[in-house]
């Protein structure tokens, strides 16, 4: 969390666990307290907030301010987010997908600053989201299209969101890591290390990753030609050259997209994205006009 002025800049940030298994109650009763932190430690009352932006794992209503994410999120499923924060603090409150808040931060002051259209994916999860002339891409009844979903391999681990061999199952932090441990190979990290030290098993999780790096690249960029492809999300931060190669693999082959148009570039902003993301959707509410 951070307050943000309204020139961008981060005044004061704070970090709390989301401790899901705690309830939806102490969950707001925590974030409450911690936006009562930061206005007094910003020199702020509540009362000079133009407003609260929220950015959450999806899928999320924005339309009625309720999680709808049983799977990372158990416990706050229908949960209403926004209501007793606009409550608490007498100002506008609104309500996102995560992947589409870091988005726009990015859009406003990072790696997609001055790209359109543009597409952010990555992450624990894989939740990629898209800006297209300058707003925020949604779906039926407003839905957030989740790319972390493309099927890139039948074959491949079942998923919560009901197929077999998506991107988020084979490419992500989590599945990374879950398919280290399944093989006795320890966590993400160890799974790295060891595939570079050409262990086989380590090197085949990885290969099957890199290969579904691809294959999504591949969809997204036939799908929506962006000019630029953002890879953000913590692996990023010491792996990004091997998935931005495997990212621009696809893309030189990609024979429908106009050559040289379509880069890869990584998330410049970190964990800020978010933040500056859910400051400018309140400050300027790009997307959604």
């Amino acid at each position: 969390m951070a307050t943000v002025g309204e020139s961008g800049e981060v005044v004061r940030e704070a970090t709390i666990p989301t401790e899901p298994e705690r309830g939806f109650a102490s969950g707001i009763s925590r974030i409450t307290a911690t936006v009562t932190r930061l206005l007094a430690d910003s020199g702020w009352s509540a009362g000079e907030l133009r407003g609260i932006g929220l950015g959450c794992a999806g899928p999320v209503d924005p339309a009625q301010g309720t999680i709808l994410n049983p799977h990372t999120l158990p416990g706050w499923m229908g949960g209403d987010i926004v209501t007793p924060l606009r409550r608490a603090f007498g100002c506008p409150v609104r309500l996102e997908n995560d992947a589409d808040m870091a988005l726009m931060g990015e859009c406003q002051a990072g790696a997609g600053r001055g790209f359109d259209p543009v597409v952010l994916t990555f992450g624990t999860g894989i939740g990629g989201a898209a800006l297209v002339r300058g707003q925020v891409l949604r779906g039926a009844a407003g839905e957030h299209p989740d790319m972390g979903h493309v099927p890139v391999d039948p074959r491949g681990p079942r998923c919560y969101c009901g197929t077999n061999g998506c991107f988020e199952s084979l490419a992500s932090g989590a599945a990374l890591a879950a398919a280290a441990a399944a093989h006795g190979l320890g966590d993400g990290r160890q799974l790295f290390a060891r595939a570079a030290r050409h262990e086989p098993a380590a090197e085949g999780i990885l290969r099957d990753a890199l290969s579904a790096v691809a294959r999504a690249t591949w969809t997204i960029v036939h799908a929506l030609l962006p000019e630029r492809l953002i890879l953000g999300g913590g692996m990023m931060d010491e792996h990004y050259e091997t998935f931005a190669a495997a990212a621009n693999e696809a893309i030189a082959g990609a024979t429908l997209a106009p050559k040289g148009r379509v880069t890869v570039a990584r998330a410049a902003l970190g964990n800020r994205a978010g933040v500056l993301g859910a400051a400018s959707a309140v400050l300027k509410r790009p997307g959604r006009e």
